[in-house]
């Protein structure tokens, strides 16, 4: 079971919050709280009036510390978590599908699918009080939404064995140092950090901003050559918008351009 307030919505200037919000828990997730999330994701990737997507956890002790192992019963039977996105319990699918740019603000602890949820986002902005880890295998299974197949992706074969492998914490230097954090930051300034990169990205034309995304998203799992067909396509198609007209002329008259999404 899970409170409505366990998940906290709020959209400002084109940037949307969800805000995992069982702070006494460490924001430990619930079946109930990844639908909530899956619900929330697609309302994102609907409404063009937002730009960016910023995900946070309540208090100062953790982002996320995975998933509420008290509450693993809660997806049913085998075969239910086996299918739990065809039962929208599954938040990683649609969080990993969003066009619009993800940021992961981390403070605290980040362990387990609080992890998954960070590897969803495309960029990660951490305090330097926060942790890292993986530790599903010291309890005798593995991740089942991302650790053991994107995050090798994102900090490399062996990194991505080491810490899932051993289950252990690493700290936020370790990290960035392996470029799973993009940015480390003070506690007290790491919402202003947040919000001055989400809104540089909010800036951007939306149309360059996803098709962008999309392109370095679908070309980790390709060769070179195809991904450069796909790039090639999407800069094409970026080229028609009014968007990259206006940017030109703004560029010519040394303006600020006005964005519009067309």
């Amino acid at each position: 079971m899970s409170n409505e307030d366990d998940i906290l919505f709020k959209v400002e200037n084109g940037i949307a919050f969800i805000t995992l919000n069982r702070p006494a828990k460490m924001n430990a997730i619930t079946a109930a709280m990844g639908g909530q999330i899956a619900a929330y994701a697609k309302q994102i990737d609907a409404d063009d009036n937002i730009k960016v997507l910023v995900i946070d956890g309540a208090g100062d002790r953790a982002f996320s510390s995975g998933s509420d192992v008290n509450a693993l019963d809660d997806l049913g039977t085998a075969w239910d978590g086996r299918n739990r996105a065809d039962y929208d319990r599954d938040y990683i699918a649609p969080l990993l599908g969003l066009r619009k740019p993800a940021i992961a603000a981390i403070d605290g602890y980040c362990l387990g699918g609080g992890l998954e949820v960070a590897i969803c986002c495309d960029i990660r902005i951490a305090t330097r009080r926060s942790s890292f880890g993986a530790p599903e295998v010291q309890r005798g299974w593995h991740a089942g939404s991302g650790n053991t197949s994107i995050l090798p992706r994102l900090i490399g074969y062996g990194n991505a064995a080491y810490w899932i492998l051993t289950g252990d914490l690493y700290p936020a230097e370790e990290a960035h140092r392996v470029g799973f954090v993009q940015v480390l930051s003070e506690p007290e300034d790491l919402m202003q950090e947040v919000l001055r990169i989400a809104t540089r990205l909010a800036n951007n034309p939306p149309i360059a901003v996803q098709s962008a995304k999309n392109i370095i998203k679908q070309s980790q799992g390709t060769s070179i050559a195809q991904g450069l067909s796909w790039e090639n396509d999407g800069y094409t198609l970026c080229m028609m918008t009014q968007d990259a007209r206006e940017g030109m002329a703004a560029f010519a008259e040394k303006r600020t351009p006005k964005f519009t999404g067309k």
